[in-house]
């Protein structure tokens, strides 16, 4: 995403992206929420005992009911070194918050999901069926049994460090970067040669910060041998636009068409593609990892690493992640429901496969859609927008669209007293990097021939000729 994106009525290519604030802001809050729940669950010896005695067989056990149910739902964020702020993989540390998880899941809070369940489905939807919170509600009601061991699931096996398989290649920013104890931190850039001597495909990547709750959002893009952007500046330190002399470097720090590896938010899934289909690094290309970090009270010091899962074998398809982008608004002071709408026309056929939709702290909802020739708009995704958990949203079912498809994307912005989360009600809010400017972009991730890079993508083909000549319509 650009700082200043060319053209608020067609595709803008990915460049400079702003993303949400780290979820960690709202973890120490949700802890304390945790640790009161945890001492009004603390149980006597003797329930302890109980918990582990026969149970009728109606009634849901830990091992039997409730482990598979976090291990499907919940482990990939509650288990050490993860985001969750507590583990939930043992029936103790389980017990101890029984109260508190039957709370979130009853009220949908947890697992985090925005999407309208009225429009499309998607893979990656960790909500809990209506049976499976009744479940935790029931055990919770007959004093959380324990149950029988010999019931247990076998455990999730899981990378120590990683939501994806042990990776191929781990690709880490040279230098640390020094960060300061207040203040605001300006777009900081460090390129990272991949030293790859053969082309890759990457089916799966996951960003790693050393300092997560500093990451306010991290972009890493693909700079391929030869390419121009960027071409005077450091290797392998850190910079920032203003330190670069050069003024084409400044404006390359504004804005790139070079393709986008993965984007990255604190809570935000790895990049886990279809069989069949992956990103592409060149051979001897850099990693361009962009990090906008947030201050924290205290001094402190972030290395941000990649980790790459390539394909076993040359896919048939090739990722490209692009974005529509409006930057030409203002949102009046105290207006509630402010809308924002931006539309493109795929230049050529593709297959969609994913959403990601970014604003800020006035953000109320965003949504994609499909607007047929006659005019009638056909939802893809509608989103109940929540700045502390910028989600992807990936289509079940992968879909096809022609040449001339026209997308889609409309915000929402609340910026009255009413958002508790708005920092200042009384300005007029307009396009800026910081979260108390606001932003409009809708990320979407299309699946096209091998063969075909994004500049060559964006070339509209003639349309193929009939038989007697003419052009077929």
């Amino acid at each position: 995403m650009s700082k200043r994106p060319a053209s608020n009525t067609r595709f803008n290519l990915p460049a400079v992206v702003l993303l949400a604030a780290p979820v960690i802001f709202l973890v120490r809050p949700a802890a304390v929420r945790w640790q009161n729940a945890a001492r009004a669950n603390e149980g006597s010896s003797a329930d302890k005992i109980a918990s582990r005695a026969a149970v009728p067989q109606s009634i849901p056990t830990f091992y039997k009911d409730i482990l598979p149910i976090l291990q499907r739902h919940c482990q990939s964020c509650h288990r050490p070194g993860e985001i969750g702020p507590i583990p939930l993989m043992t029936y103790e540390q389980t017990r101890r918050w029984s109260r508190a998880i039957e709370q979130a899941v009853a009220s949908k809070k947890m697992p985090p999901w925005f999407a309208d369940p009225q429009y499309g489905r998607f893979a990656n939807d960790p909500s809990l069926s209506a049976r499976e919170v009744e479940t935790f509600a029931r055990w919770a009601e007959a004093n959380v049994p324990e149950g029988n061991a010999g019931d247990a699931p076998r455990p999730r096996v899981w990378t120590k460090g990683w939501n994806i398989p042990p990776p191929d290649a781990i690709v880490r920013m040279t230098k640390p970067v020094p960060l300061p104890a207040r203040g605001d931190v300006e777009y900081t850039y460090e390129i990272v040669p991949t030293n790859f001597i053969e082309d890759k495909w990457v089916r799966m990547s996951e960003v790693r910060p050393l300092r997560r709750e500093n990451v306010h959002h991290a972009v890493v893009y693909v700079r391929p041998p030869g390419s121009q952007w960027l071409r005077h500046a450091p290797v392998g330190v850190p910079f920032t636009a203003s330190t670069l002399a050069d003024e084409q470097d400044r404006r390359d720090a504004e804005f790139t068409t070079s393709d986008v590896l993965l984007v990255y938010a604190p809570g935000s899934s790895p990049d886990q593609w279809p069989e069949g289909m992956a990103k592409f690094i060149p051979r001897g290309s850099d990693l361009v990892f962009q990090m906008h970090y947030v201050t924290r009270g205290q001094a402190a010091g972030d290395q941000t690493s990649i980790g790459l899962v390539f394909a076993k074998k040359q896919p048939q398809r090739r990722v490209l992640t692009l974005q529509l982008t409006n930057s030409r608004f203002v949102i009046p002071p105290g207006v509630d429901n402010y809308r924002v709408e931006v539309h493109g026309t795929l230049p050529n056929g593709a297959v969609l496969l994913s959403f990601f939709p970014h604003m800020h702290l006035r953000g109320k909802r965003f949504e994609y859609n499909i607007v047929h020739p006659d005019g009638r708009s056909e939802p893809l995704l509608r989103v109940n927008y929540d700045f502390y958990w910028q989600l992807s949203y990936r289509l079940d079912a992968p879909r096809s669209l022609q040449a001339g498809t026209t997308l889609q994307a409309v915000a929402w912005y609340d910026n009255s007293r009413k958002n508790s989360h708005n920092p200042d009600p009384d300005a007029a809010v307009r396009w800026g990097d910081q979260t108390y400017d606001e932003m409009m972009v809708g990320f979407f991730d299309l699946a096209v021939p091998a063969s075909l890079d994004k500049e060559h993508y964006f070339i509209r083909q003639s349309p193929p000729e009939t038989t007697d000549g003419n052009s077929s319509r």
